[in-house]
């Protein structure tokens, strides 16, 4: 593997155009082993005349039709977290996780041996918990593996754990975020002071709101929100700089948008991401087609990096027709999330119908007439669309079961005393 730069060392754009025409034969030539391109590439091709590689095509080869090494030579293997049914296959040897692990580490609020690094994202078949893993003890932190698959790893000892081991950096979904805060209210803490060691949440798995964003960092008193974009399949694919723009790593590997509407694809605008990784030899990816709908652009941004920068949209892009008005979640998570900090609201719910949009917040009584009243008046004023909003007691959409609960896994066990509860005989929990 190439050795990558420093983070935002990377020269002009002429540089990594140069990394990445350098690179492409390698590409090219893993590719040509695995049985999935073989059937598919003719030679000579440039990547200019091939078609996108689509999440049907790495469902048709599982689990190893883009196999493109020895078995012997992988380290890993992963399935994404897709909903469609059908697995999709990912792995890597250990030379690929060299790079995997470098370009998470990319963040402009850095990992060091100082850090202890709470990882709260899945370690089964999904890479996320891997990579943050791998990058974090690369760095030489402390990692604090708080899987938030496990039953091991309820909310009540999830903030335990954020407060006890002083927990300077984690690694979630930004909802989860969220929920710390008011777990940790719960168990009599208050997140904007009494968790003074932390200095960055790195978020990523959803699409966050300028908004959400602000929101979460006043929840914890001011601690940055560090985003990071990427997949189980390619790895991280884009960071943040510290303008608060994403960037996406073209000098590991190339982007390029489809417009899902007219078939042609073009090095920047909106439409569906398109990858080719530079790096990555156990399951080589030409034009892979993430399905994710972003905004990249080659505009000069404030930090320097001579990257482009991303916008992710996600299914949030997607929207609903309301009457005449078309509403999507990103517009409404904005408005929900503008509404002042002393209002409270951190969990909402919105149902598109027909005639109206109907919204669901958590709000004490006290500010529920003044939150209810100053969402709906947001809506009419973004989408001109009625809107119904109801306050519910917090609780109504996260139960604070949810948040007080100490759930452990228990060992299995066949033989019990006289007054023990033999129906957990085998089961685990």
């Amino acid at each position: 593997m190439s050795e990558a730069k420093p983070l935002g060392e990377w020269g002009d754009a002429d540089e990594i155009r140069a990394i990445q025409e350098k690179q492409l034969p390698q590409v090219f030539a893993w590719a040509q082993r695995s049985p999935f391109y073989q059937a598919r590439l003719r030679g000579g091709e440039t990547l200019r005349d091939l078609a996108p590689t689509t999440k049907q095509d790495l469902r048709d080869a599982y689990p190893f039709g883009l196999l493109a090494v020895e078995k012997s030579r992988l380290a890993t293997y992963h399935e994404s977290s897709g909903t469609a049914g059908a697995a999709t296959a990912s792995y890597y040897t250990e030379e690929d996780w060299v790079d995997l692990a470098e370009r998470y580490a990319r963040k402009w609020i850095p990992i060091g041996p100082e850090d202890t690094f709470f990882v709260r994202t899945p370690y089964a078949l999904m890479i996320t918990g891997h990579l943050a893993h791998r990058a974090a003890r690369s760095h030489g932190a402390t990692v604090v593996p708080g899987d938030n698959r496990s039953l091991a790893m309820p909310y009540s000892r999830v903030v335990r754990l954020l407060h006890d081991l002083e927990v300077s950096i984690t690694w979630s979904l930004p909802t989860e975020t969220l929920i710390w805060a008011e777990a940790a209210r719960h168990a009599g803490w208050r997140p904007e002071r009494d968790f003074p060691a932390l200095r960055a949440f790195y978020v990523g798995g959803e699409p966050l709101t300028a908004a959400r964003r602000a929101r979460i960092s006043e929840v914890w008193g001011g601690v940055p929100v560090v985003e990071e974009f990427g997949s189980t399949e390619t790895g991280s694919l884009a960071g943040e700089c510290p303008h608060g723009q994403m960037h996406f790593w073209a000098d590991r590997a190339i982007p390029e948008v489809l417009d899902p509407q007219t078939g042609e694809i073009s090095a920047e605008g909106a439409g569906h991401l398109i990858v080719t990784p530079l790096f990555r030899e156990a399951m080589p990816l030409l034009r892979y087609n993430l399905e994710d709908n972003v905004e990249l652009s080659y505009a000069p941004c404030a930090c320097g990096w001579s990257l482009p920068t991303i916008r992710v949209l996600g299914r949030a892009a997607f929207g609903y027709s309301v009457g005449t008005a078309r509403i999507n979640q990103h517009d409404t998570e904005e408005l929900v999330f503008g509404l002042p900090l002393e209002y409270g609201v951190a969990f909402w719910r919105g149902r598109a119908l027909p005639d109206r949009l109907r919204i669901e917040i958590e709000v004490t009584a006290e500010h529920r007439q003044a939150a209810c009243a100053a969402l709906a008046e947001a809506v009419q004023a973004r989408f001109g669309a009625p809107c119904e909003v109801t306050g519910i007691d917090p609780g109504g959409l996260l139960p604070h079961r949810v948040l007080t609960a100490s759930q452990d896994v228990l060992k299995p066990r066949s033989l019990f005393g006289p007054d023990e509860d033999w129906d957990k005989a085998i089961i685990y929990g």
